[in-house]
This record gives C-alpha cells, structure tokens and sequence, in this order.
C-alpha cells in the first residue's frame, strides 16, 4: 500500500513539474499577464479541470514556479555551504549555485527577473520571505569576506546587489551549448567580481570623482516632449 502511495505521489510531483516547467517557458515567451490558462493548457496537453487540479489560478501557478525555484537554489545553497568555513570559497560556491541552477533553468531566471511584481498578497509575502533570506546569506558571506581581507572601500550593500546583477540577467546573453560551459562561465563572473576586469595589471584604480559629470533630471522628459511633437 505505502509503495502504491509513493507511486502515486511520484507521478504527482512529475506532472506538477512538466507543468511548471512548460508553464515557465510560456510566461517567459509571452509574459504573465498575456498568458492564459488555455494557453498552458494546450502547451501541456492537460485539460483545464486537469490543471485547476494541480493549482488553484495562474497566481497560483506563478507562486508555484517562483517558490520552487527559491527553495530549491536554497536548499542545494545551504547544503554545500554546511562544511565549508572558508568566506572566500563560500562565495564561490555561491556563485556556482546560483549560475548552474538557474543555467539549466533559463526560462524560470526570466520569470522571477520579469515577473517578480505580478504575485500579491500572502503568495507575494511568501516568496519575499525566500528572497529576503537568499539575499542575506549572500550578504552575510560577503561581510566575511571583507572582514578577513580588511576591505574598506566596497559597501556590503552595493557589492550585494552588483552581484546578483551580474548574476541575474545571464538569460539575455548566455548560452547553455555556447564557447563557454558553466564552470567557466562562474570562473569569469567569480574573478570579474573579486578582481575586476583589469584585476591586478591595473597600476591604480581611475579617479572617478574628478570625471563625474551632473545630469538634467529633465533629460527623460525632453526626450518625451520631442518625440510627442
């Protein structure tokens, strides 16, 4: 009986996965709000009662996508992550979580970048609460990092954020079958991050204060009125 049970809930989690997965692919192409339930239905081959088997709404479905892909990023994270005390390799494996993950799961990486918006209430809550602890477990070994090397002059703020910068927008360029595989692809973002792109060939870094320019706020708005005339 518990075997029959297992079974079933294998085919279960399966289908739930084709479903997701396809349903990814779709958000991705189309985006969210353009999609419809139909759409997916005839993607999958599942008829909609199937479907509204499987989630509630497409709410429902785009949480389902969103939270997945959050847990299991974190879950793999945390599971490498519980016997390495060294900051500096910390970071690394960081990187290669969250490069293979989402390298293999294009179409997902665009969904929660577009999409991240488009859920509310308790479902927007619940996938922000992941966000918000992935976001501080890169932070926190960010912090380590600079209090072991002594680095003084990055804030932990900014050197967080340009991370998952760097990170997050790979599915506007990057190709799974192109020159570069995975592990050089988390080498080249690894050591532009920690060094730059000069790394140490440069003799001293640009005085960036002295070029900084001061902008119109207005520019935007001049552009507007231009191209309404």
């Amino acid at each position: 009986m518990a075997t029959n049970l297992s079974a079933e809930f294998s085919r279960y989690d399966q289908k739930l996965e084709f479903i997701l997965r396809t349903s990814a692919q779709i958000f991705a192409d189309k985006s969210y709000h353009a999609t419809s339930m139909r759409d997916i239905s005839r993607a999958t081959g599942v008829s909609l009662a199937g479907l509204y088997h499987y989630c509630k709404s497409k709410d429902e479905l785009l949480f389902l996508i969103q939270d997945n892909c959050f847990g299991r990023v974190l879950q793999r994270l945390e599971q490498r992550l519980s016997t390495e005390p060294d900051p500096g390799q910390k970071l690394r494996i960081f990187i290669d979580n969250h490069l293979a993950f989402f390298a293999a799961n294009m179409a997902e990486m665009k969904v929660l970048s577009h999409e991240a918006d488009s859920l509310a209430g308790e479902l927007q809550n619940h996938v922000s609460a992941k966000k918000q602890k992935y976001t501080k477990r890169a932070r926190k070994i960010l912090s380590d990092l600079k209090r072991e090397t002594k680095e003084t002059s990055v804030d932990v703020t900014v050197a967080t954020y340009a991370l998952f910068g760097m990170m997050n927008w790979i599915y506007n360029w990057y190709d799974p079958n192109g020159k570069l595989n995975v592990e050089q692809l988390v080498d080249n973002v690894t050591r532009l991050f920690l060094q730059g792109f000069l790394g140490g060939l440069a003799t001293r870094p640009p005085n960036f204060a002295s070029e900084a320019v001061t902008e119109s706020l207005s520019v935007w708005r001049l552009v507007h009125s231009d191209d309404s005339n």
